[in-house]
């Protein structure tokens, strides 16, 4: 399966939601399997400098298949992924950016949040990735 525009408007629309529950102007992102841009979403007075970063944050989540904050803790001076963040044009590696998985459990894309603390981001990325789930299941759920 792919992300269509649909569904990634589905998705995105959950994140802007859970963004105004919190009343945090929102920049949010939605990559696909390639890590292309499928759709981005700058909600009214967000952030201009956070645009980026949530694509970025989405582009990471994709290239590396794990969410960004856990790539943060993998890329501290002495792990693994040290520096990491300097490859592929620049990566970010704290929390906001989540891999979409399919019903299969491989990851299709991703989304990426910025415009808040990392936390806020968190929240409202996990809010987007739990609708894609969701949207999944009952997409499988109709072509059975």
């Amino acid at each position: 399966m792919e992300i269509t525009l649909e569904i990634a408007e589905l998705t995105v629309a959950a994140a802007k939601n859970s963004a105004l529950e919190i009343g945090i102007p929102m920049n949010i992102a939605v990559v696909d399997y390639g890590a292309n841009l499928l759709l981005f979403c700058r909600m009214d007075k967000a952030w201009l400098g956070s645009m980026d970063i949530a694509i970025k944050k989405a582009k990471t989540a994709r290239f590396f298949n794990i969410e960004t904050g856990d790539i943060g803790k993998l890329s501290q001076p002495g792990s693994p992924l040290y520096q990491v963040e300097i490859s592929n044009g620049g990566l970010i590696s704290f929390p906001g950016g989540i891999p979409l998985k399919n019903n299969e459990g491989e990851v299709i894309g991703a989304i990426g949040v910025s415009g808040g603390s990392i936390r806020d981001d968190y929240k409202v990325a996990a809010a987007g990735a739990d609708a894609f789930k969701k949207i999944n299941n009952i997409t499988k759920e109709n072509s059975v």
